[in-house]
């Protein structure tokens, strides 16, 4: 028990004191933890508007419906085993609604004035079906821009808009389910591919009494029903379709459980979801990368340290655990950060929509959320720092309490090459060359951020395209771009820190050797440019690398796991991706440049 104080003390002590560092530790691993619990509470915390509604109209646990010829098969489900209660069969029909000059295809529902028992849609504006009057699914109308009191055209005739209501039985509009026997297509539709006679694209829901419904088909064939189901145990209702739907001669009849309605009804969230997963891995990668090179950075500056400790008696596995305890405490408080962040954030990404009651609430937090999170945050730490701190650990007491600069790693070939450069270019080569592994790191930061940025130019162009094609409404749009946007500015601001930690790193590493050129006659200025040019170069290769394969294998693994096609994707035009380089050389030439000035301006002899 003494042993594991003394250790988190001294982590606790160490931490205390080199704050900046521990702020910018923690600054990586929580970017990466609070994508990662919005990414997998996004869609449990998006179902709440749902079953607000649910709970509102005593939504159905199964719907189910046939033509005609399936009624009689259709009207034995209220007997069966496990229905507790139920509402229809109701009649629909397929048509055409024309209102403030726009025309919609739509499933138009006869009800009952009176309450039903199950499914009774609320009512958010207006009154409830009349004679000659119209009620709209409030999703469908906010798309229609329609409101009470606007007459509107069904199946040639007029009728009056008196209600705009919700409902538990369907998806919101644009992905509301198929109910009639003429079939529908949701989503976009390509310019060069025609639609079969009578299917509906896109079709929004209306309700009108059963009386107006049935002067509207235009004979007993085009009419389909829908029965509302309500089960003794709503958790069985995939087996309870699973044994039902088959009818006893027979035909089928399709049902949709309320789990499944669910499911559609957050679809846009499962996209926001997979976005930020993706996102997460990203920073996680960023978060790795960024870890090594403070850990590589504080080992050298630990090193007196690390000394003093093994000279009072301090075996080297008791170095490596205080070392190796610094990181772990802040990925532990990285971890509960951003546990707590994303589950109070995932409301703001989540869509309000026309559709449903209510908004989502705060996020409740699993345990196996509460494990992930953790589990990587505390492997992010465990990868980048147990090889360095295990090394260092195993240094000589005598080297470390010296604290004497690297020697440099002399290779051949970099040496003629060098000799014939300029010499702020020649001692970038050499300050590279000397943390080969560094520059690798460097190299893969960069890749990792210019992939994602090709990921999000793709994106942002095929989102631009949406509005007016069916897959997504505008409103829907805004929310996947500003889930684009959390995640641009989460990789951005990860990738900045990294670019000015590794340049400090490199700053610090080479305060000896930088010390010992100025004094053999080199300048402040070109210490300072080749401090900020070997960071620059390694820039310059992870963008191209981050363009071709890192942005092409990222969106090719996106296209997979969507099941999107590759093939109508809008790829970054050349002058794009040109630019997108250059931005990113300038913007990490920009973020050294400060660092690379205060390393290159150190006095010399205090230095050596």
């Amino acid at each position: 028990m003494g042993r594991i104080v003394l250790v988190v003390r001294l982590a606790l002590r160490d931490l205390l004191r080199r704050r900046t560092e521990a702020a910018l530790l923690l600054l990586a691993i929580l970017a990466a933890t609070t994508t990662l619990t919005l990414g997998l509470v996004l869609r449990e915390t998006a179902g709440d508007p749902y079953q607000s509604t649910r709970a509102a109209t005593n939504g159905p646990d199964v719907v189910a419906n046939a033509n005609l010829a399936g009624l009689a098969e259709l009207g034995k489900l209220a007997t069966a085993s496990g229905v507790t209660e139920h509402s229809g069969p109701y009649p629909v029909i397929a048509g055409e609604l024309e209102a403030s000059g726009r025309t919609s295809d739509v499933q138009a529902m006869g009800r009952d004035a009176a309450v039903a028992a199950v499914d009774q849609p609320e009512v958010t504006q207006g009154s409830w079906v009349s004679d000659g009057g119209v009620v709209l699914e409030a999703a469908f109308a906010d798309s229609l821009d329609v409101g009470v009191g606007d007459p509107v055209t069904l199946g040639g005739r007029s009728f009056k808009v008196v209600g705009v209501a919700v409902t538990a039985a369907m998806p919101p509009y644009p992905g509301a389910s198929c109910i009639v026997s003429a079939g529908c297509i949701n989503g976009a539709i390509p310019d060069d591919r025609k639609l079969p006679a009578g299917l509906l694209h896109n079709p929004g829901l209306a309700w009108l009494t059963q009386a107006d419904v049935l002067s509207l088909a235009s004979d007993q064939s085009s009419r389909s029903y829908v029965m509302n189901l309500k089960l003794a145990d709503p958790d069985k209702a995939q087996a309870f379709a699973n044994r039902n739907g088959d009818g006893d001669h027979g035909g089928a009849i399709p049902m949709q459980t309320w789990e499944s309605i669910l499911a559609d009804a957050t679809d846009l969230a499962r996209d926001s979801q997979i976005l930020l997963l993706i996102g997460a891995w990203l920073l996680g990668l960023l978060a790795v990368a960024s870890l090594s090179v403070l850990v590589g950075g504080r080992m050298a500056d630990q090193s007196r340290r690390i000394g003093l400790l093994k000279a009072v008696g301090a075996t080297p596995g008791l170095v490596a655990a205080v070392l190796l305890a610094e990181y772990l405490l802040v990925a532990v408080v990285a971890a509960a950060a951003g546990l707590t962040i994303g589950a109070l954030s995932a409301p703001l990404l989540t869509e309000s929509s026309a559709g449903l009651v209510g908004g989502a609430g705060t996020a409740s937090l699993t345990w196996s959320t509460i494990g992930l999170v953790t589990a990587v945050a505390l492997g992010v730490a465990v990868v980048a720092t147990a090889v360095p701190a295990v090394r260092a650990a195993r240094s000589s007491t005598v080297s470390a309490l010296a604290d004497a600069a690297c020697p440099p790693r002399r290779t051949g070939w970099l040496i003629s090459l060098s000799t014939r450069l300029p010499v702020p270019l020649l001692l970038a080569l050499r300050v590279a060359a000397r943390r080969p592994r560094r520059v690798v790191l460097g190299v893969v930061s960069i890749a990792v951020t210019v992939s994602g940025i090709y990921v999000l130019l793709v994106l942002n162009a095929f989102l631009g395209d949406q509005p007016g094609t069916g897959a997504y409404t505008e409103a829907q749009v805004a929310v996947l771009r500003y889930v684009l946007l959390v995640w641009t500015v989460i990789l951005l601001s990860l990738a900045a820190v990294n670019a000015i930690v590794i340049t400090w790193a490199t700053v610090l590493d080479n305060r000896h050797a930088s010390a010992l050129t100025r004094a053999l006659g080199a300048t402040p200025q070109h210490v300072t440019a080749a401090l900020a040019t070997a960071q620059v170069l390694p820039t310059l290769l992870g963008a191209v690398l981050g363009i071709f394969p890192g942005g092409w294998a990222l969106l090719a693994g996106i296209n997979t796991i969507t099941g999107g096609d590759s093939d109508k994707v809008t790829l970054p035009a050349p002058w794009q991706l040109i630019a997108l380089v250059l931005a990113t050389v300038l913007v990490v030439a920009a973020l050294t440049s400060v660092p690379a000035h205060l390393g290159g301006r150190r006095p010399v002899t205090s230095t050596l």
